[in-house]
């Protein structure tokens, strides 16, 4: 077996490039919505057939996601990272040189593929080459890093597509792509894990012992179902604000669109600083689960506040960002809780796998997010649904406590 030494003078190097892979990713994320106003008179598609990509792209993802963490502990985390940045850059050069629907499908569903395997990947990398006392950092600078990825995505290629065409745009995430995949194959030495490495960790990290059981072992353990649920929920939660803010919020309010419009952006700006608060609270020998369970109980109680439809119009706007900074001010400290629930039981043998095992839990949620909560949409039941989304993160409350729980007794 190969010793792995954790360098700290390499963590923030380190945590740039998982930063950069994971950007790339979110970028990704809204190609295709980003050209749907390109793409649908081009090939005469309905909403439907439009959100029909964005489906099969969450469900590939999804269900990508729960397998290419067991290929990320038998192959090497960075191996596979490649191999995602990769196949984004096809998928979008298919996207661009698509001749009908079903070229775009299947543009959709290789992005997709790609997509699956930056959270196992990255998350194996900076367990295993980020010293314990920076995880923190490292986690909130991997959620701000995707943030980052959302945010220049609409602006990069409607202007690309405006100024040369929905293809040229296209082809312009492609480049992105590669580019993004001469860094890291540049800068290897910084992620490279061997897949049968052990962790020889300095005073600042701790390393689990490697774990030995069967590749689905990591299944029979309750924390990691219960993690599961924690994404599952969370990501529910975020997605029907995602979906539904807009219309929700004009009808419980009265706002206008363009000020209806605005309460996801003061959400994700909420989400944004939180992320970057939690990262600095965050440390590894922290209760997380008490820290999460806190920060969502406040998101929790501040949209059963909007739900009941008597809030002042001029705090919904900051009650919406105070449901973000919650959700965001989790992120840190809900991986640290993930790898402290993983190594308790499993060592770090398995870290890819149970990464990514949890963390589709957040394609399931975004995917179930639509068709849980559509039909209360259309029946009016506006309340309700800010109801659901109160629900939502108190069972990921409750699931983080059982998590901690689980985590302290092994």
């Amino acid at each position: 077996m190969t010793a792995l030494s954790i360098d700290p003078r390499r963590d923030y190097p380190t945590i740039s490039l998982v930063g950069l892979a994971h950007g790339t990713s979110h970028f990704f994320h809204l190609l295709l919505p980003t050209l749907f106003p390109w793409l649908m008179p081009e090939f005469g598609l309905n909403f439907t057939q439009a959100g029909a990509l964005m489906t099969v792209f969450f469900v590939v993802s999804g269900i990508g996601q729960a397998l290419s963490g067991i290929i990320v502990d038998r192959l090497g985390a960075a191996r596979v990272l490649y191999a995602g940045l990769l196949m984004l850059s096809c998928a979008a050069l298919l996207v661009g040189s698509a001749q009908n629907y079903p070229m775009l499908m299947m543009g959709a569903a290789l992005a997709g593929l790609g997509n699956s395997v930056f959270h196992p990947a990255d998350y194996t990398i900076l367990n295993r080459r980020v010293s314990s006392a920076r995880l923190g950092q490292a986690f909130s600078a991997h959620g701000l890093a995707g943030n980052a990825g959302w945010v220049l995505a609409p602006p990069v290629l409607v202007t690309l597509a405006s100024l040369g065409g929905w293809r040229v745009a296209a082809y312009g995430a492609a480049l992105l792509g590669c580019a993004s995949l001469a860094v890291l194959v540049q800068a290897r030495r910084l992620i490279a894990v061997d897949a049968s490495a052990t962790v020889t960790a300095t005073p600042s990290s701790r390393a689990g012992a490697p774990g030995r059981a069967g590749t689905a072992s990591f299944l029979r353990l309750p924390a990691v179902w219960l993690c599961f649920g924690f994404f599952l929920c969370t990501s529910a939660a975020f997605g029907t604000l995602q979906n539904f803010a807009g219309p929700l919020l004009g009808h419980l309010y009265g706002m206008a669109p363009a000020l209806a419009a605005s309460c996801l952006t003061a959400y994700l700006i909420g989400s944004t600083c939180g992320t970057a608060a939690g990262g600095v609270y965050a440390k590894a020998d922290r209760a997380h689960d008490r820290t999460i369970a806190w920060a969502l109980s406040a998101s929790a109680f501040a949209a059963a506040l909007l739900a009941t439809g008597h809030v002042p119009g001029v705090m919904v706007l900051p009650l919406l960002a105070t449901m973000g900074f919650g959700v965001g001010f989790t992120g840190p400290s809900r991986d640290l809780m993930v790898r402290k629930a993983a190594t308790a039981q499993l060592g770090e043998a398995m870290l890819g796998r149970v990464y990514g095992f949890v963390y589709s839990g957040l394609d399931s949620g975004l995917a179930l997010a639509p068709l849980l909560f559509g039909p209360w949409m259309d029946r009016g039941a506006f309340s309700a649904v800010l109801v659901g989304v109160a629900v939502l993160q108190v069972a990921a409350v409750f699931a983080t406590r059982q998590v901690g729980q689980v985590a302290r007794a092994a």
